[in-house]
């Protein structure tokens, strides 16, 4: 599910957005060979510091200009104040033609215009972020790993009424209205993909100690039900 932009831009760059492949997968391997257009001026990884540019560590569903301690161009600034948040979408949009976004920006690069070299570029910058084996719940930007669930567990259909009852645990830090205001949002997951992760917090697959302990006490028909309450909300 691709995130809603939340600011608004010109004709032009709404265009573009409208088929920023944001819910396509990209090669990181592949990406970290475009990177190195980019790293004269970014840097990236364990050591990685302000340049010419921001360092792009953590760069997934980050405001733009929010780095306290660098000095973003007056574009960036406001774009971000506006509500231009970093995502495969934007980043797509973006990295095909920074000053179709922000026609102010210091940043000088022309942009990639193969559709390919942007995707493969922004898969490998994912891996500097969240950890993309969280999917969905991080920004569906790399392509979703294996499981070794058991299928019978993934057919179960689950019970969206006995869900919305289970549902109060879940909705003390998850917005029903779908927004994500630094709690990743739940609404209108994927039904086999909320079991997923549940059962990855459950066999501590997934690293969330509150999460582990939430999903510990859901039984699998339990997961099933709220996993079907919270497909049918609307954002």
């Amino acid at each position: 599910m691709k995130r809603v932009i939340r600011f608004s831009l010109s004709a032009a760059v709404a265009m573009f957005c409208a088929t920023a492949a944001a819910d396509e997968f990209g090669d990181p391997s592949a990406g970290e060979k475009v990177y190195k257009q980019c790293k004269n001026c970014h840097q990236i990884g364990g050591e990685a510091t302000h340049r010419i540019g921001p360092h792009l560590n953590g760069i997934f569903g980050r405001k733009a200009a929010s780095h306290d301690d660098f000095r973003y161009s007056k574009a960036l600034v406001q774009a971000g104040a506006a509500g231009l948040e970093w995502h495969a979408d934007t980043l797509d949009v973006f990295l095909e033609n920074p000053r179709a976004m922000a026609s102010g920006t210091r940043m000088s690069f022309k942009g990639l215009k193969k559709s390919e070299d942007r995707l493969n570029l922004i898969a490998y910058l994912r891996t500097f972020s969240d950890d993309p084996a969280n999917i969905p719940e991080a920004d569906p930007t790399a392509t979703p790993t294996d499981h070794d669930l058991d299928p019978a567990i993934l057919a179960l259909v689950g019970d969206p009424e006995y869900g919305e009852y289970l549902s109060g645990d879940c909705t003390t830090c998850h917005q029903t209205g779908g927004g994500d205001d630094g709690i990743p949002s739940i609404v209108l997951w994927p039904e086999e993909d909320f079991v997923i992760a549940m059962h990855a917090y459950k066999n501590k697959n997934r690293s969330n100690p509150v999460m582990q302990m939430m999903a510990g006490r859901l039984n699998e028909e339990e997961i099933a039900a709220l996993a079907a309450y919270f497909a049918t909300l609307e954002e």
